[in-house]
C-alpha cells in the first residue's frame, strides 16, 4: 500500500488530517512558492498546490502526495502571510466590517494520477476596534497565517459574525473534501 505523505508545514493541516483519522508521514521541502502574474487571483491557492505537489512528486515518486495552499482575498487583493506586526495590523484592518474570501487550493497526487480542486469560504468580519486588532497581534503573532488570522483564535471568536462554507477551509484545509477524494480515488480511508 502506498504511503500517504502530508507536504506540509502547517500545524493545522497536520491537525484535520490527524483528526479526521489519517496516518501520514510529513515531508518538508523548499518550493519556490511565487506567483506567475497572469494568475487569477481565484486561481493562486490552486496553482500554488499543483505548483508543491508536483516539486514532491520529483523526490515521492510512488507515495500518494498531499499538498494546499490558503490565501485571503479581500478588497480584490491576495492576502499571503503577513511580514511583520505594521502589516498585519494593516490586513486586519483592510477586512474589518467586510467580508472576504478565504480560498484553500488542494492537489493529491499518486503514481498515476493528480487531482486538484479549490475551496472557497466567505468571511464577514464585525467592525473591528484597534485596541482588539492590536491585542490580537500581541497575543497570537498571526505571521504564519494568510490574512493574518486563525479563525480557531480569539480574533475567530470575537471577530467573525458569519460565514458561508466550510470552517475548516478556513483552517485551511478543506477536510470534508480531501476525506472524499482519499477515499474514493486514492482507497485511502481511516474505516
Amino acid at each position: 500500500m502506498q504511503k500517504l505523505i502530508v507536504a506540509s508545514n502547517s500545524a493545522r493541516r497536520q491537525q484535520l488530517m490527524r483528526d479526521a483519522g489519517f496516518q501520514f508521514d510529513v515531508h518538508v521541502l523548499d518550493v519556490d512558492e511565487s506567483l506567475d502574474e497572469t494568475i487569477a487571483a481565484n486561481d493562486a491557492a490552486e496553482f500554488l498546490a499543483e505548483k508543491k505537489n508536483r516539486a514532491y512528486r520529483s523526490v515521492f515518486a510512488n507515495e500518494i502526495i498531499l499538498t494546499s495552499d490558503t490565501i485571503v482575498i479581500a478588497n480584490d487583493n491576495i492576502l499571503g502571510k503577513p511580514k511583520n506586526e505594521a502589516e498585519a495590523y494593516r490586513m486586519i484592518s483592510s477586512m474589518s466590517g467586510k467580508s472576504h474570501e478565504v480560498i484553500s487550493g488542494v492537489c493529491i497526487s499518486g503514481h498515476d494520477r493528480e487531482i486538484s480542486f479549490s475551496d472557497i469560504t466567505v468571511v464577514q468580519f464585525e467592525n473591528l476596534t484597534e485596541e482588539e486588532i492590536r491585542y490580537y497581534i500581541k497575543n497570537y503573532q498571526p505571521y504564519d497565517k494568510a490574512g493574518s488570522y486563525g479563525i480557531q483564535e480569539w480574533l475567530g471568536m470575537i471577530g467573525i459574525q458569519s460565514i458561508q462554507g466550510s470552517f475548516y477551509n478556513v483552517m485551511g484545509l478543506p477536510i470534508h473534501k480531501v476525506y472524499q477524494i482519499l477515499r474514493s480515488d486514492f482507497g485511502i480511508s481511516p474505516l
